[in-house]
Formats: structure tokens, sequence, C-alpha cells
């Protein structure tokens, strides 16, 4: 697209507030050098803040990655997350055959190459994982790491790589490999001790997938996965603000705990994101039933959310007693920082065009990908 400047009442940079702000957009760039004079200034009404990063996207408007892995299904789910200020998502594909993960890495790349809005890479949180610690994923495809899934995430054509797993289950060599092949590695749904995560740790794991949940807890004698993930200050956590995955006041002992900055917001969506539908076939023969703002499969776990990432930053604000700009950051800039997109998180010069609109009571008014509202 051409030159195009807008105006922001009021904008959120990443940083501080700006008041009455015009700003341009070139070549999918953010440039505050204009000149008004020149052209039509296009008025956005509200606070303009940085596009919402989600590293943890299962599906939504009616799609599901694991269902179908086409590039169809991943420009869905980004239509679904972009009503709601995501501009930028890691789909996320859990544990499944070997041959859905190579099907998955394939749509990804082909999404990668022909730039396709909004997808930044994928995140495999499975198959390695704790039996004990599964959640609602499919036992029977829990495994070890084998030549084929290897192969997979060797691969240099899927953008951001991520991959959780249970360290207790997986050797450090493995880690190793992975980290030496540009993997971003996370733990998550394991039932490790203190010990077996700080090791994993030190050899390069750089995050925790849903911090709290599916993992072991903190006690006395055994800090377990939590201990390690609020202890070490290298590392970034995901949490699910939902008011069903985490209890607030866990969620608050976090973050007064966590570096500053270290605490991402995620939503671990499913299919419903988006739509009116109440279930989704699942694995193993069950369905998942959605009921109110909780999905639930029928086996009993918790099974993902419907979570959006504008709810989870008023979440974040009304029940965590957080600032509306760290709120913001922990939804844009701080998933950006884990996944070292420079260019994406805030808006300052030269940033990505990838920006939401909010209203008053912070609920998406208008998205912007690239430079283009969506």
């Amino acid at each position: 697209m051409g030159r195009q400047l807008y105006r922001a009442n009021k904008l959120f940079d990443g940083e501080g507030f700006l008041k009455d702000v015009v700003f341009a957009v070139e070549h999918n760039k953010v440039s505050y050098q204009v000149d008004e004079s020149s052209q039509d200034v296009i008025e956005l009404d509200g606070l303009v803040v940085p596009g919402f990063i989600d590293v943890q996207v299962n599906g939504g408007g009616g799609a599901f990655f694991n269902a179908a892995q086409t590039t169809a299904c991943l420009g869905r789910m980004v239509a679904a997350h972009g009503k709601f200020g995501s501009t930028a998502l890691m789909p996320t594909l859990i544990t499944d055959k070997v041959e859905v993960m190579d099907k998955a890495a394939q749509a990804i790349a082909e999404a990668i190459e022909s730039c396709q809005a909004g997808v930044l890479g994928i995140h495999f949180e499975g198959p390695h994982l704790s039996h004990p610690k599964k959640g609602t994923h499919s036992e029977q495809f829990i495994r070890p790491i084998s030549e084929l899934e290897f192969e997979i995430y060797a691969r240099q054509d899927l953008g951001v790589k991520m991959v959780t797993l249970a360290p207790e289950t997986v050797p450090l060599a493995d880690i190793e490999r992975l980290i030496s092949l540009g993997v971003k590695v996370c733990v998550g749904h394991s039932n490790a001790d203190f010990q077996t995560t700080m090791n994993a740790l030190q050899v390069g794991v750089d995050g925790f997938t849903h911090l709290f949940n599916a993992m072991s807890p903190f006690t006395s004698r055994e800090p377990g996965v939590v201990g390690a993930a609020l202890w070490d200050d290298n590392s970034w956590c995901g949490l699910i603000v939902d008011g069903h995955h985490v209890h607030s006041t866990s969620a608050k002992l976090a973050l007064r705990t966590k570096q500053r900055g270290k605490i991402l917001l995620v939503t671990d969506a499913m299919p419903p994101v988006g739509t009116d539908d109440m279930e989704f076939d699942f694995f193993d023969g069950r369905k998942v039933i959605r009921t109110g703002d909780r999905l639930n499969s029928t086996t009993g776990e918790l099974a993902g959310s419907v979570l959006d990432m504008a709810s989870a930053v008023r979440n974040t604000v009304d029940s965590l007693d957080v600032s509306l700009p760290e709120a913001l950051r922990m939804a844009s800039l701080y998933p950006a920082q884990y996944l070292n997109l420079k260019s994406k998180g805030h808006l300052r010069e030269g940033a990505d065009a990838d920006f939401v609109v909010l209203d008053e009571q912070l609920f998406a008014k208008a998205t912007f990908i690239a430079g283009s509202q969506i």
C-alpha cells in the first residue's frame, strides 16, 4: 500500500501515551516523520495501541488447527482473533500423530512463504509430555522425540518455532539439539521436580507454557516446575487470565515474584472464539463443551479457552490490579521480546504497522495488520 496518514487522539507506543498524534504507514511501517498538509488524514477514534501477539492459539472462528492443517484454517484463526486485537499468532498444534505435525508444518511454511497476515510461526504443544500432567491432551499420542519429529523441528521455513515439552521425559541432549536447530523450548505439561527443570533452563529452555496449569506445583519441600518458573529470572511465562485457569491471587503472586516483562498474556484459544458455537469434536471420540466462557472436555478437564486477547487485557486490569500500560505490554511488547521480534509489540518509529483501536471499555474497534485494516 502507499503512504497513508492517521491521526490518533490517544496513542500508546509501548512506553507511554501520546495525545493528538499523526503518524504515517508506508511500506508496512510506522513513521512519525509526516507533513500533514500533503494528503488526507484518517481519524482513528479511540485509543491506538500496538497489536496483540498471542503465542498459544489452537483455534478460532470455528477452525481447529489439529482438525485442518491448511492455510485456509490459519486464515480463519487470524480473522477470528483479529476481531479482538490480535495481529500476530503462533498457531498451536497440540499432541497428535507425526503425520499431522508434518502437515501442520507444511501449512505454516506455505503461510510464511506467502506472507500470510498474522502468522508468525508454529508452536508444537507436545507430544513429548508427561502422562500425569497431560491435561486434556490425548495420551495415545504422547511419546519421546524420534528422528521423524527432529526432521520437522529442523525445518528452516517455519518462521518462529516453539516446542512445549516435559523435561523429565526428554534427555538434556535432545533439548540441546532442539535449541541448536533454532527451536524455542518451553516447559509445560510436566511433572518434573525443581532440579530437573533448572537443569533444562541451564541448557537453554527459556519459557513456561500456561504457568500453574498442568505442571508440578510449588510446595514447601519441592518447588516443582512452578517454583523453577518463578525463581528463574531469564525465562518467560505464559499466563491465561480468564478466571478459570488461574486464581487471581496466584496470578498476582506470580506478577509480584517474576521479573517485570517476563509474564505474557496468552489465550490457549480454541475454535469457539469469535463464534456462538457451544461444542466441537476433540480426540478419542470426546467433545469439548462450552459453558459460558469456560471449555471442558467431556472427560472433565479444562480444554483450552474461549479467551481473546482484548478480554485478557481487560481481565488483567480489572482482576489483577495491573495498570493499563503494563497490561498492554503483557499482550504485545513482552511477547514480541520473547519471540525476538524487534519491530513488533510497540509503535515507535520504524515499527511494523500492526495496531489496534480500542474503545473506552478496551474492546477492539478496528485492527490493522501490516497497515491494512482486517
